[in-house]
Order: structure tokens, then sequence, then C-alpha cells
């Protein structure tokens, strides 16, 4: 399924076919045949299912071990409850918010998420027209499928970067100084993800998949591994190794290198939070890498309050891991989030229709938020204070 006509096609066949009632699928179940027809961002995630490959759906939809903290990032949602203030003139809205000196028309971001093109041909482009085309702040994954360069180009302006720090200084340097002459006024320093990680879900799904990966996955090397990844075209990995010096030494040496604020991405207890502020870090995100890394067994929202309490106002808190909802998106703002990072949802809208799924589920996102503001009594976005949520 190479263009996106045909992935349509085929999801309007799977839509109307009689199988689907043969194998007993419920309504819920059912696979939308256009992101119009989407009714919320989880009839995404049933439409990329049946057409990415297995291994492809698996890697997104994996977690770690049993995949606890992928779970407990859905059921912490449920935790909290939004205590709306009546008699608000709500009938306009203002959902805008600042952050690290840029004005954005919504506080829904994109977190940064590799390998793109193994869910649409298109990837990280068809994203970034998405984004581009409504202003959601994007953030460009080491691991990308298309050049930084082409993705600035493609959003309208220069985006943030995400880096995944190597032994290699020489290596990860180059890939800092790249980012920078490309106009990113952000360098996004993940933290959560030092070493490899037991990701059982995908490899059950792997082991469903009956083409030969090694055409596109040769693991005999780093060098052969990243030879699809634009940022590392170019660069020497032999004495290269996933073992990143993640200390706050390291965070120094990049402030020293770069022009670009340094965004420190994995903070989950009040302790770093502090120490990043300390360390006069730009801003942090809250996240636990939607489960991907360590198999912590807290959701994000829950760890959210810490955090914020922690930097104590000096610097912003972002925050990721299982946003489905506007309301979902609401309570963290009303927990002291600045912007919310949202990753799966905006790649199963990818995998299904390409830059119109991501902007559908965007739009989505974006209404539904809309509407919890509204009924809230919270006009703007300044508006949403703890008060406006309780804990069960």
């Amino acid at each position: 399924m190479s263009t996106s006509p045909n992935r349509r096609d085929f999801l309007k066949f799977l839509a109307a076919s009689p199988l689907a009632g043969l194998t007993g699928a419920k309504a819920a179940d059912a696979v939308i045949a256009a992101p119009g027809d989407a009714l919320n961002v989880f009839d995404f995630e049933n439409a990329a299912r049946q057409i990415l490959p297995p291994a492809h759906f698996g890697y997104i939809a994996t977690g770690v071990d049993a995949d606890v903290t992928v779970r407990a990032n859905r059921e912490g949602m449920e935790k909290f409850y939004i205590r709306p203030r009546r008699l608000v003139d709500t009938s306009k809205t203002d959902l805008s918010v600042e952050l690290l000196g840029t004005r954005w028309p919504t506080p829904i971001a994109l977190a940064p998420i590799g390998s793109q093109r193994a869910f649409h041909p298109e990837g990280e482009i068809a994203v970034a027209r998405a984004a581009g085309a409504k202003k959601h702040l994007q953030i460009l994954s080491t691991q990308t499928t298309s050049s930084i360069e082409d993705i600035n180009a493609a959003f309208g302006s220069p985006i943030w970067f995400q880096l995944y720090a190597s032994t290699n200084w020489t290596l990860s340097r180059a890939m800092v100084k790249r980012a920078e002459a490309a106009g990113c006024p952000a360098l996004v320093y993940t933290v959560d993800q030092i070493s490899g990680s037991n990701r059982e879900t995908l490899k059950r799904f792997s082991a469903q998949d009956s083409r030969d990966c090694r055409v596109c996955h040769d693991n005999t090397s780093l060098e052969t591994r990243n030879i699809r990844r634009p940022m590392f075209q170019g660069l020497d990995q032999t004495k290269t190794a996933f073992q990143p010096p993640t200390n706050w030494d390291y965070v120094k040496r990049l402030q020293d290198t770069t022009s670009m604020k340094i965004v420190i991405k994995g903070i989950v207890t009040r302790e770093d939070a502090e120490l990043a502020a300390k360390h006069g870090v730009a801003a942090v995100v809250c996240s636990n890498h939607g489960g991907r890394a360590d198999d912590i067994g807290s959701s994000s929202i829950e760890c959210l309050p810490e955090i914020v309490a922690g930097v104590g106002g000096k610097i912003p808190v972002l925050v990721d891991g299982g946003f489905r909802r506007g309301t979902d998106i609401f309570k963290a703002l009303a927990l002291g989030a600045h912007t919310v990072l949202i990753g799966r949802p905006y790649v199963w809208g990818l995998s299904a229709f390409g830059q119109e799924g991501v902007a559908a589920v965007l739009e989505i996102l974006r209404r539904e938020l809309q509407l919890a503001m509204r009924y809230a009594g919270t006009p703007k976005i300044a508006d949403i204070t703890p008060a406006h949520v309780g804990k069960h």
C-alpha cells in the first residue's frame, strides 16, 4: 500500500466487508474509511492496525515487560476529575499558549517518534505539513527517516529537535550542530532511554510477521542499522554504543555547545525537576517514554504535580503519556502543564490516512479541549487552574 489512494480504497473495503460480521466484530471495532468518519482518536488505532504490517503496528503499540506503564498512563487519567465553574461567558475561547518565547495557537504538540516512514511513505513530511498548517509544535526524533531540513521546509519554520545521546560525543555534537544550523530553537535531550528495553508486545507482534525484515533492518552494525536515518549520514559510528552518559555534566556540555534552548525529557520525580531548574535548563518534559523504556508503573499525569512543584514556576513543564481526549489535556493543564505532547494517536492517523489523518487527530483533540474549557468555565488557557480538578 505505497500510495494514499490505495490505502484509502483498502480501508473502504475493510469497512464494507461482510467478513466483519462473520468474525463477530463489535461496532466499536469497525474500521473507519476516511478521517472524517472518526468519532475520536481511538478510531484511528483500529484503522492503523488493519493496514500496518504486524511488526510495525507492534512497534507503536508496545510498552516494556507486561506493559504496566502503558496501561497506567491511560488509567491515570481517570483518577482525576474536572470541577467545572458555571455562569462564566465562554462564548469565545482562546487556546493559545506561550512557550519559550513563541506563541502557539494551541497547547497540543507532537512528541518525537522515530521511523515514521515505517507507518506511511511520507512519514515525518506528512506530519510536518499537518502540524505546520495549524501551527502545532512538532519535535523531531533523532531516529527520523526524513532530514531535519526537509521537515522544517514542510512545517514552514524550524521545529524542535530531540537528541538521543551516545558514547560518541563527536557524533552527538555533529547532530546538535546540524539542528542548530537548521534553525531549531530547542534541543530536547531525552534521558529516560539509557539502554535496551524488554519490549514483549513488539516481539509477539513481530512473531506474526512473515516478511523478511532484513531488507530494511540490517542490525549487523550501528552504521548499517542507521543507513535509512538522515541524521546519521556521513557520521562515523564505528566507536559508538548506545550507553549514553546521562548526567548533569553532559547537560552542561550541551549548554556550552549550542545556543539552542535545552529541554530535558524524561523527568518523573520532584527531585530531578528541582535539579533541572537548578541547572538552568529551559524546560522539562514529564514523561515515562510512553511506557517504552522502563516499566515504572506510574502514569505521567500522576507524576505531573510533583514535577510542577519541583520546578517552582521557574521553567515550564511539558507532559506526555497516554493523552487521548480533550479532557485528558484539560486535566494536565489544570495540574500545571504548559503544553501536552501526543504520540501514538497522530501516528495512528498517519498510518491510516497520511497527512489528512494527522490533521484529523489534531483537530479532534483541539475541538474536544475547547469543549472541555467551555463546560469548565475557562475561556482562556490561563484561566485553567488546579482548582478545576480533583482526585478520586
